[in-house]
């Protein structure tokens, strides 16, 4: 995909899901990403399913994965680099924080996860590792989180497992 299919891609998701991003219009996205040095991100977050698109959260703007369930491209992780080192047995191949390293993306957190949540319901069949603070994944864990029965669940497993229906969402602020 070129820069311009991409924008093409990000225009068409823009106008079909303006729910996502009151009173912004295409033409400020379009200047801050001409503007930012975003674009291979986002280029990696469609290219991994991830449907990146405009969210207003605490009137910021974030380019952010929005795909119904967790980007089919970026799963199958544990949560960081030491947790996927220290398995023992069929460690992964990468892990969400190199994901999002590698990408120049940051995970979303607890907050940001309940608010795009709150925009729509993400990840009714999958799951999606959420950024740790360090008093959690200092005892091992790492956060994860899914939409069931109507209702957004936040979970803590070893920081070294992994599914092949848990990934990462990623954002980029714009």
């Amino acid at each position: 995909m070129n820069h311009q299919e991409l924008l093409q891609a990000l225009h068409n998701r823009f106008i079909t899901h303006m729910h996502r991003h009151p009173g912004i219009t295409w033409d400020d996205v379009e200047e801050r990403l001409s503007v930012s040095n975003v674009m291979n991100a986002v280029l990696i977050m469609e290219e991994t399913g991830g449907e990146p698109d405009v969210v207003v959260l605490d009137s910021v703007l974030y380019v952010v994965d929005m795909a119904k369930e967790s980007p089919s491209g970026r799963r199958s992780c544990c949560y960081d680099e030491p947790a996927r080192l220290a398995r023992k047995k069929f460690p992964p191949q990468t892990s969400a924080e190199q994901i999002a390293a590698t990408m120049k993306a940051k995970i979303v957190d607890e907050l940001m996860y309940q608010q795009l949540q709150a925009i729509e319901p993400l990840d009714t069949k999958t799951s999606s590792w959420l950024l740790t603070p360090p008093s959690v994944r200092k005892l091992g864990g790492g956060l994860f989180g899914d939409c069931r029965f109507d209702r957004v669940f936040i979970y803590a497993n070893g920081a070294d497992s992994y599914y092949a229906d848990r990934g990462v969402r990623v954002f980029i602020q714009i």
